[in-house]
């Protein structure tokens, strides 16, 4: 189930990304198109991350990951969501929301961090 939700990540970033160069750079000014490609860039790194979270958990089955990978997958949806939506001229109001999606990145992270601790000892 990881590597499907990783792997479906992965295919919309690869296709929200070409409509950002393709269908959207006609129409965008570049803040808006700098918007679109910092939460492609973003969507791309941390989709791979949760695949490598997906891959480990079968390497390492003790060491805990849905806790990361849930508020890894949140971040993504806050931090590209809220971007995407402002490229598309929305209120930039969401820009608001753009941070919470990256404190549930950063905290994915470092649960993996704390759990990788004490999967070691």
């Amino acid at each position: 189930m990881w590597i499907a939700i990783s792997a479906l990540n992965l295919a919309l970033a690869v296709m929200l990304g070409a409509f950002g160069a393709h269908g959207l750079k006609s129409r965008a000014t570049e803040l808006q198109l700098a918007w679109w490609q910092t939460a492609t860039d973003y969507f791309f790194y941390h989709a791979l991350g949760l695949l490598l979270l997906a891959i480990l958990v079968r390497v390492i089955p003790a060491l805990p990951i849905k806790a990361s990978f849930i508020l890894i997958q949140l971040g993504i949806l806050f931090f590209c969501g809220s971007l995407y939506l402002m490229a598309f001229g929305l209120p930039r109001i969401l820009g608001a929301i753009t941070p919470i999606g990256g404190a549930l990145m950063i905290a994915g992270w470092l649960i993996l961090t704390w759990n990788a601790l004490k999967y070691a000892r």
